[in-house]
């Protein structure tokens, strides 16, 4: 057993393939077999899930454009970054190499660009309900577009940053989660409560046998379901990176790199690529919609 460097800096030992380690060899073989798995399932379920979405029509342009670019960080993911996830896993590799930047690299830019379009798509469904009508003229694809390629470049800023300073690119995206989970709180908890007063004001019209003052700003029954789906696409996000966010806290405050926090940390490393592998599942069983491109895509590739 010999010491090197790990990302942060700090002196780690490679893992020994004899004595007391082998089980924990086994357990991170383990791992990166589940990642190369996980990558396959993720690649091909967001690579359907994107010939599905162009066969939806009854999203706003700018909302399944946010849909479509969540779908395409979690192809990427899938496809790049996993398997160069499981290659540094499956050679118990904790120095630094190749593989171990390209996953790391690949992952601030992907997974990055992920949190931030799923909170977009929080934050564009709020918009929807407060704005009404003037919603499809604040919410456009040109700005759409804009956010997104906004999304992007902070990602490779921290991925720049990375490079520049480990310790301090690892807490601008704790950071960045942080923001990221308070703003989608904030704009569900108020979706929450401004359907809840709408609601409650149809049934004091109806009550009065009044019409619900004239306006239909709109369609509230797909609104619900659509912030229906949203929602379980977040909540397992956040289920997902959680983990992640509180193994870097501890990887930053605990100087000696004990095996365990390794170990968890490669389990919390997987468990954010499961969400690329989650969230197609989440989209055909939320959007009737999708369910129904999705089939109709996989009957035209098997007959």
């Amino acid at each position: 057993m010999f010491t090197t460097q790990d990302e942060y800096g700090n002196s780690t030992s490679e893992i020994n393939q004899t004595g007391p380690s082998t089980w924990l060899t086994s357990l991170l073989a383990l791992f990166s077999a589940l990642n190369i798995f996980l990558s396959i399932t993720a690649s091909l379920g967001n690579a359907l899930i994107l010939v599905a979405l162009r066969r939806e029509t009854s999203l706003h342009p700018p909302t399944k454009l946010l849909f479509q670019a969540l779908a395409v960080t979690d192809f990427c993911a899938g496809l790049v970054s996993q398997p160069l996830f499981a290659v540094a896993v499956m050679t118990n590799i904790i120095e630094m190499n190749y593989s171990h930047e390209g996953y790391i690299v690949t992952a601030f830019i992907l997974c990055g660009t992920s949190v931030l379009t799923s909170t977009a798509i929080s934050v564009d469904r709020l918009l929807a309900l407060l704005l009404g009508l003037r919603y499809r003229h604040a919410v456009t694809l040109r700005r759409t577009r804009a956010v997104i390629v906004c999304f992007f470049v902070i990602t490779v800023s921290c991925v720049m940053m990375h490079f520049w300073n480990k310790n301090f690119a690892w807490i601008a995206i704790i950071a960045f989660g942080v923001v990221c989970l308070i703003t989608s709180i904030f704009s569900y908890t108020k979706i929450y409560l401004k359907l809840r007063q709408h609601q409650a004001q149809v049934q004091e019209h109806l009550n009065q046998g009044q019409p619900n003052g004239g306006e239909t700003p709109l369609n509230i029954a797909r609104y619900k379901k659509t912030v229906s789906g949203i929602a379980w696409v977040q909540l397992v996000l956040v289920t997902c990176y959680i983990p992640y966010l509180i193994v870097s806290i501890l990887r930053l405050s605990v100087k000696s790199n004990e095996k365990l926090i390794e170990v968890i940390y490669f389990a919390a490393v997987t468990q954010i690529y499961l969400n690329s592998s989650l969230n197609p599942i989440l989209y055909c069983w939320k959007n009737k919609e999708v369910r129904r491109a999705a089939k109709y895509t996989i009957s035209q590739v098997c007959y």
